[in-house]
């Protein structure tokens, strides 16, 4: 990753340091075990400027991670915020990806998480479409994995915790060496759950599903969005347990998140969904997606942020 593409600047513990003096210690708890708690937030170039989308709800799950895992944040939700933004501007980025996380750091070792420190990183960097910019039209070609999501009452998936994302790794991996774009796993009772960074959607007969919470899936912030784009449009939406096959005879399957945005899929285990490419409702719901984060329409839901300049003085480590 050159610099042009990860900016100069990352923010550490309150100040903004160099990107290559952004490291922690091989033997931080987090390496270990695996704790930490983190976001992605796409911040757009819109006609009225940069603007960070749903940045209020994103940080809002960010530190209801950090509360599931009894990690105590020593920033507010406020002073979060304000550091995406002011990362934004002292890379000079119009558009990026943010990855806000929380981890514990160095100073223990064992299982016991309470004796490490927190600490609190923003890194932001230069993300195009993550399965593909052909695929937001074509679609993409997913296999159901045959690794089932974590459980109830194992791991919580409400948290999104960089040790989820092991259960993640192997459904992503698993459908890549068989010559898939993406997995998508099935809960502790054999519904759909969610692909490996991404909540699902079907559409049949002209009704929108997606599988609810108790499906062990992440509480997407796209989901939401998606939903409330429905209900705009008048189009029917139902959270319920939807069974494997319903995925083949679906008129119309798609994914979201944040970093996938709204992608359809053209096939499920090599059986075509549809007519093999974006649906007629897929692409209606990207249209108003997309149209409300480039600017083309009007943000009636209140869902960008504008990128300000940081309004304390910027603090930046010396180069050595």
């Amino acid at each position: 990753m050159t610099q042009q593409e990860h900016g100069a600047y990352i923010w550490r513990n309150g100040e903004l340091v160099p990107w290559e003096k952004a490291t922690i210690h091989v033997m931080s708890h987090v390496v270990n075990y695996g704790s930490s708690v983190f976001e992605g937030i796409r911040c757009y170039d819109t006609k009225r400027g940069s603007a960070i989308f749903r940045l209020d709800e994103h940080i809002e799950r960010l530190m209801n991670s950090a509360h599931i895992y009894r990690m105590p944040v020593p920033y507010s939700a406020s002073d979060i915020k304000e550091a995406c933004k002011q990362l934004v501007t002292s890379n000079n980025f119009k558009e990026c990806y943010l990855r806000p996380l929380i981890f514990r750091g160095y100073g223990h070792f064992g299982v016991d998480p309470f004796p490490a420190p927190i600490d609190v990183f923003i890194c932001a960097w230069v993300w195009g479409k993550y399965l593909g910019a052909e695929a937001l039209e074509q679609g993409v070609d997913v296999c159901v994995s045959s690794w089932t999501r974590i459980a109830p009452n194992t791991m919580p998936s409400m948290a999104k915790a960089g040790a989820n994302y092991m259960n993640s790794q192997l459904i992503k991996m698993e459908a890549k060496v068989n010559g898939f774009v993406e997995g998508i796993a099935l809960d502790a009772q054999g519904y759909i759950s969610e692909g490996s960074g991404e909540n699902v959607f079907l559409v049949k007969g002209g009704t929108v599903y997606t599988p609810p919470l108790y499906s062990t899936i992440l509480p997407g912030i796209t989901r939401d969005s998606v939903i409330r784009l429905c209900q705009s449009l008048d189009i029917p939406v139902l959270e319920r347990a939807i069974p494997r096959e319903m995925l083949y005879i679906a008129d119309e399957v798609f994914f979201t998140g944040t970093a996938a945005e709204i992608t359809p899929i053209r096939s499920v285990d090599r059986i075509t969904v549809g007519e093999g490419r974006r649906g007629p409702v897929t692409e209606l719901i990207q249209k108003k997606f997309f149209d409300i984060i480039t600017g083309e329409s009007e943000d009636t839901f209140g869902w960008l942020t504008a990128v300000e300049a940081p309004k304390a003085a910027i603090q930046v480590e010396p180069q050595s």
